[in-house]
C-alpha cells in the first residue's frame, strides 16, 4: 500500500474491493449522431448515474471506508460546492457517522438541498468574507472529526481511481486497444485515480484533462511541468470543477501518466450539455460537460479513431438544463 502522501494501483484496488457491490458500475454508451459531430467513435461514461449523481461517490465512500471505525462513528467534515459534499454525505450516512459540509453560501441550490436531504449538517459560508479552512478547523476541533478532502487525500483518489478499472474492463470487451480518455477535471482526483488504473490495466489508453477556459490550470501545469494557479477572480458556469491548483498529490501522477490538457468554454460546455440530454438520455451539469465539449468540439485535439468521455456529473439544476436547451 502507498504511503500517507501517495497512492498507487494498490489502493484503487483496494477501494475497488470496499465498493464492490455498493457503487454503480456505469456503462458506456454511445450514439452515431455524437460519432458523426466528433468524427470518431465516442464511447461516454455516465458518472451522472453514479450514486447521488456524479463519481463523487467513489471516492468518498472509499475514504469513509478506509477509517478506523472509532475515528468514523467521531464522524467527518468536508469542503465542497455540492459533489463531493453530497459523496461523503451518503459515504457518512452509510456508516453511521455524524457529518458536517462546509459550502459556500453561492453553491447550486440544489446541492445544498441534496447534501441536507442526506443527512449531513451543511454550515455555508461566504466566499469573499470568511475563511473555510479556519471554519472547518474550529468545528473539526471542537468535535473531533475527520477531514476528507475532496482531491488531495490518498483513499479518495483511489476511490476515483475505480472508474478507470471499470473503462479498462470495459474498452477490453469491446476489443479498443487505444484511445484517449477524457476527464472532467478540476483538482485532478479523478483524473489521477484514471491514469492510475489505466497505466495497469488499459496501457494503451491516456487520461486527458479537460477544463473550462480560464480555469485551465491542469492544462498549463502539465505544459509547464510545473503546478501552475489560476488567476484570482474570473467566473465560469462549470462550478463542479472551479479550483486555484492541481493537487500537492494529484499533479506528479497527472505529469507523469496524462496527455496534454484540453479546455472548452462556458457555451461548448451548455452545448454538450444539450446534446448529452437529446442524444443520449443524460443530464449533465456544466463542469460534468466539459470532457463531452471537448470531444465534440476539439476533434483536431485528439487522436484515434475512438475516445472515451467521462461525464463526471448530472447535479444541475433545471434552469441550467433550460438554458443549455435553449442554446442548442
Amino acid at each position: 500500500m502507498a504511503g500517507p502522501d501517495e497512492v498507487n494501483i494498490d489502493d484503487v484496488r483496494a477501494a475497488a474491493r470496499r465498493l464492490d457491490g455498493v457503487v454503480r458500475r456505469t456503462p458506456l454508451l454511445s450514439s452515431p449522431f455524437l460519432d458523426a459531430i466528433a468524427g470518431r467513435r465516442v464511447l461516454i461514461k455516465p458518472e451522472c448515474l453514479q450514486h447521488t449523481g456524479s463519481f463523487k461517490f467513489r471516492g468518498g465512500y472509499s475514504a469513509v471506508s478506509a477509517l478506523p471505525p472509532d475515528v468514523c462513528a467521531r464522524g467527518v467534515i468536508a469542503f465542497s460546492s455540492g459533489n463531493h459534499a453530497q459523496g461523503v454525505a451518503m459515504a457518512a450516512r452509510m456508516h453511521g457517522a455524524p457529518c458536517v459540509i462546509i459550502m459556500p453560501r453561492d453553491a447550486p441550490r440544489l446541492k445544498i438541498e441534496n447534501t441536507r436531504e442526506l443527512g449531513a449538517e451543511v454550515v455555508l459560508y461566504d466566499r469573499e468574507g470568511e475563511d473555510r479552512d479556519a471554519i472547518g478547523a474550529r468545528l473539526a476541533s471542537e468535535r473531533g472529526l475527520t477531514l476528507i478532502k475532496p482531491f488531495d487525500e490518498p483513499h479518495v483518489i483511489a476511490g476515483q481511481g475505480t472508474t478507470g478499472l471499470e473503462i479498462a474492463a470495459q474498452t477490453r470487451a469491446m476489443g479498443v486497444e487505444r484511445a484517449d480518455v477524457l476527464v472532467c477535471c478540476g483538482g485532478g482526483g479523478l483524473t489521477s485515480g484514471i491514469a492510475l488504473a489505466l497505466e495497469a490495466e488499459a496501457p494503451g489508453l491516456r487520461a486527458r484533462p479537460v477544463e473550462p477556459e480560464g480555469f485551465d490550470d491542469a492544462a498549463r501545469s502539465l505544459a509547464a511541468g510545473r503546478i501552475e494557479a489560476n488567476a484570482p477572480g474570473g467566473s465560469s458556469i462549470c462550478d463542479a470543477i472551479l479550483t486555484p491548483a492541481p493537487g500537492a498529490l494529484t499533479f506528479p501522477i497527472m505529469r507523469r501518466l496524462c496527455g496534454p490538457g484540453l479546455s472548452v468554454s462556458d457555451e461548448e460546455a451548455l452545448r454538450a450539455m444539450a446534446l448529452a440530454a437529446i442524444r443520449l438520455k443524460i443530464v449533465a451539469e456544466p463542469g460534468g460537460a466539459v470532457a463531452l465539449a471537448a470531444a465534440l468540439m476539439r476533434p483536431d485535439q485528439i487522436i484515434g479513431d475512438t475516445v472515451v468521455v467521462v461525464v463526471s456529473g448530472g447535479n444541475t439544476d433545471p434552469g441550467m438544463m433550460a438554458r443549455a436547451l435553449a442554446a442548442e
